[in-house]
């Protein structure tokens, strides 16, 4: 069966990350398209929600397993993986632009000699042939690619492809195969994240200051807002540059790109970079003292004004509506 799809869930200390079940019902509703099947694969040690997976489409997940893969492993889950895909003849392979997506998806392209798209917000089908979009140009510009090659692997960006339930909600297959040999030139060791604070890559509702919040003391406005309403915090490049924020909060070309379903940029001039990390949020509002920052050209709400002013107001409101 030609065109065979296999989407690579991602997993997180023996837990599908969100991601994974977007992979997975894009990946069934291609396989509709073309008129094919799509199969899943994990690579880990334990995994203990494998089952929730079902009411998204799968029919099949093989759990290729190794406690030495545990965590990520490029060279570990590349053989892992392009070995799976080989000896099942999968052709397109689907994964989530995230920071493992980024850096496994051109390992697997070299070793199936298969054509790579990454950070795609859209798929479609025309005839046999898949058309993949992605921005381009810092976000300027959507390109249109279509795959020639008998192989392909593409990413799709977090937070766009949502997962949709599906009305077929029986367990699909589990195949566990114990990994022998897990090929390790590197692997993560520990992973290390702020306790209760949102990921971004993951979040709903972000909550994202720049320059205009004018010192890492002021940080705390954000924080209010962002607790009140369960948002992560983002943050602007300049002001990760700066030290006020952690790395793991930047929003933008050279940090996390985010489509949340509400993105709140404060003291943010909205930046070329910056607005080809978020501009596929569903909805944006942009608080800001200049009535002329480019933020506002991709907003869908604006309040130009003092930000200082502002947060403590709008925090305070919707507490009350809370």
């Amino acid at each position: 069966m030609a065109n065979k799809i296999l989407a690579v869930l991602e997993q997180r200390e023996g837990s599908l990350k969100r991601s994974a079940f977007e992979v997975v019902n894009k990946a069934a509703n291609l396989a509709k398209e073309l008129n094919t099947i799509a199969e899943a694969v994990v690579v880990c040690d334990a995994i203990n929600n494998l089952n929730e997976i079902s009411k998204y489409g799968i029919q099949k997940i093989t759990h290729l397993k190794n406690s030495e893969l545990a965590n990520y492993s490029s060279s570990g889950y590349t053989e892992a993986i392009s070995n799976l895909a080989k000896e099942s003849d999968f052709d397109i392979l689907i994964l989530s632009n995230t920071a493992l997506g980024k850096d496994l998806a051109p390992h697997l392209s070299i070793k199936l000699d298969a054509a790579c798209v990454v950070d795609c917000i859209k798929i479609s089908v025309s005839g046999n042939d898949i058309i993949c979009t992605r921005p381009t140009y810092a976000g300027k510009a959507l390109v249109d690619l279509k795959l020639l090659s008998n192989k392909k692997v593409i990413t799709i960006r977090p937070n766009v492809f949502k997962a949709q339930v599906t009305e077929n909600s029986n367990p699909p297959e589990i195949v566990v195969k114990d990994i022998t040999s897990a090929n390790l030139r590197s692997k993560v060791t520990e992973f290390k994240k702020a306790e209760g604070k949102l990921d971004v890559s993951e979040a709903d509702i972000i909550v994202s200051g720049g320059r205009g919040m004018k010192g890492p003391e002021n940080f705390h406005l954000i924080e209010e807002l962002a607790e009140t309403l369960g948002a992560a915090v983002g943050a602007s490049r300049a002001v990760v540059d700066a030290g006020w924020r952690p790395h793991s909060e930047q929003v933008g070309q050279t940090g996390k790109t985010v489509s949340p379903t509400l993105y709140i940029a404060c003291g943010i001039s909205g930046a070329i970079q910056h607005l080809a990390g978020m501009s596929s949020s569903k909805f944006i509002v942009a608080i800001n003292k200049d009535k002329d920052a480019p933020i506002f050209n991709v907003a869908d709400y604006g309040i130009t004004g003092d930000l200082f002013e502002i947060l403590p107001v709008l925090t305070s409101e919707i507490k009350k509506v809370k």
